[in-house]
């Protein structure tokens, strides 16, 4: 039947002539060509969402959070999540113990909060294995996929062993450069802790991979290889794996040591050269960028609350009347642990200055059932909200005041018992900066010695200041990844 204005009440003459023309020219474009084409890919975006996406474990009971839709392409998803991690984190930790978080975001299905999970990755350490977002799609990370040497030098060789102001200085990039000499020169001693072909590819390789990380999360798995040759930074990654082969190879031939790293610790291929370049170089992904991070915030807070400037150096020069210049009377390990007040003043920046907004990750290799009676099933993927835990009320009392001796009280209250407890680079379910578990880092002590070896050093012969005053500079978020402004510099002066 053909529409006519007996059939609308209320529309004549120039109304009724626009509805008409308006209906004509939608009927024309719907049995267009063009028409149908629309309708026909609209249709087969649905359909391509509904059967690409990949279906994951998920917790019973768990809240899915952050999604508008299942029809939302997941390239907006991954969008809003670049810019506004915190906030979808931080509402869905509030929302609800147990939250979901869609696929799409951050290949992973679940943050999980609450004390039900607290202990759980330690107690279930040979059940829950680690994310690999960053090295499933290299061929050559299979030597920290499929080998835990590094973990076990680290944690059985390593850790027992560590008048006006001048210009603005670019702090970051200095501590990035002093850091990765320190780190090379354990890793791989002289002369390559000074060789700037080493030391550029350690501090290019971490952000290469990060990015090409971050470009393929952009894309869902089943297009990985079609966009994998498209990226860049993988192709710069794979030159640095490359040269890194090549220096490796030079050193290990000087040192004629083809397991200096390993040592009669590396079984079957983990000491040939190809391994051990490939691991040198994963070991530059943790043992650089965070470091050097955590000592520019350190410093930054440290300018922001210059009132403990004093405190600190105190405690400095304390430590050197009483045990002697470092090194000379006691281990440099056991010499740092007398500075609680500046460990205590790390642990406070860090817990303001989470490196990363989901940690620990862990993948369930069986089915788990918590003690409160939450079942996991078998592969799914579990993120713990740790800045968002350490925020807590209910877990730090006051938790917006910055106050650098907050450990310090607690380790000296209880009468002793607690001397050999709240110090940065343990692994305490409440501070998860190092990870937690089993698979907490293996070289936080490394690091922390480092982030105190250059604190010390700074306070003792600078003084700092800020171009803005005391305006700390703020952070920024990208997915879960939480960064300092790049753009942040500080002026200083020899003391």
């Amino acid at each position: 039947m053909a529409l006519n204005s007996t059939h609308i009440q209320g529309l004549q003459g120039v109304e009724w002539g626009s509805l008409h023309r308006l209906s004509i020219c939608f009927h024309d474009y719907v049995s267009s060509s063009k028409g149908v084409k629309l309708a026909g890919i609209v249709l087969l975006w649905l359909l391509a969402i509904s059967f690409f996406q990949p279906k994951r474990p998920r917790i019973p009971g768990a809240q899915v959070h952050g999604s508008r839709g299942w029809w939302e392409p997941s390239f907006l998803l991954k969008t809003r999540f670049i810019y506004d991690a915190y906030n979808i984190i931080n509402s869905g930790y509030v929302k609800s113990p147990m939250t979901s978080l869609p696929y799409a975001y951050t290949n992973f299905n679940i943050t999980v909060q609450g004390c039900s999970f607290r202990g759980a990755s330690s107690r279930y350490r040979h059940s829950c294995h680690s994310n690999e977002n960053l090295f499933r799609s290299w061929p050559w990370a299979s030597v920290i996929r499929d080998s835990d040497l590094h973990v076990t030098v680290l944690t059985k060789k390593l850790n027992p062993d560590v008048t006006k102001y001048g210009a603005e200085v670019d702090i970051q990039y200095i501590m990035r450069m002093l850091v990765a000499r320190m780190s090379a020169k354990v890793f791989v001693g002289d002369p390559a802790c000074r060789d700037p072909t080493w030391l550029n590819l350690t501090l290019n390789f971490s952000l290469d991979l990060f990015l090409a990380g971050f470009a393929l999360r952009m894309f869902p798995p089943w297009m990985h290889f079609l966009v994998k040759p498209l990226v860049p930074a993988r192709w710069r990654v794979q030159r640095q794996i490359e040269i890194g082969t090549e220096v490796v190879r030079q050193y290990m031939l000087k040192r004629e040591d083809r397991a200096k790293l390993g040592g009669s610790t590396a079984v079957g291929s983990e000491g040939s050269l190809e391994e051990m370049a490939a691991r040198q170089c994963i070991l530059t992904l943790a043992s650089i960028h965070t470091t050097a991070m955590t000592v520019a915030y350190a410093l930054f807070d440290i300018i922001a609350h210059s009132e403990w400037v004093a405190v600190l150096r105190d405690e400095i020069d304390e430590a050197l009347k009483t045990h002697g210049e470092l090194g000379q009377d006691m281990p440099v390990k056991q010499w740092l642990q007398h500075l609680e007040k500046m460990d205590s003043f790390i642990l406070e920046s860090q817990r303001h200055n989470p490196p990363i907004l989901l940690t620990p990750r862990r993948i369930a290799m069986v089915l788990l059932t918590l003690k409160d009676g939450t079942y996991i099933p078998k592969g799914t993927r579990i993120a713990w909200a740790g800045p968002q835990h350490a925020f807590d009320p209910v877990i730090t009392p006051d938790p917006d005041k910055f106050d650098p001796m907050r450990s310090y009280r607690k380790r000296h209250n209880g009468n002793g018992q607690n001397l050999h407890k709240f110090m940065v680079g343990q692994s305490d379910p409440d501070n998860m900066s190092f990870g937690y578990g089993g698979q907490v880092c293996p070289g936080r002590y490394l690091a922390v010695g480092e982030i105190k070896l250059v604190l010390m050093r700074l306070l003792q012969e600078f003084d700092f200041a800020s171009p803005k005053g005391n305006v700390r500079p703020r952070s920024i978020y990208a997915d879960e990844n939480v960064l300092l402004n790049p753009y942040a510099k500080v002026m200083m002066k020899k003391r």
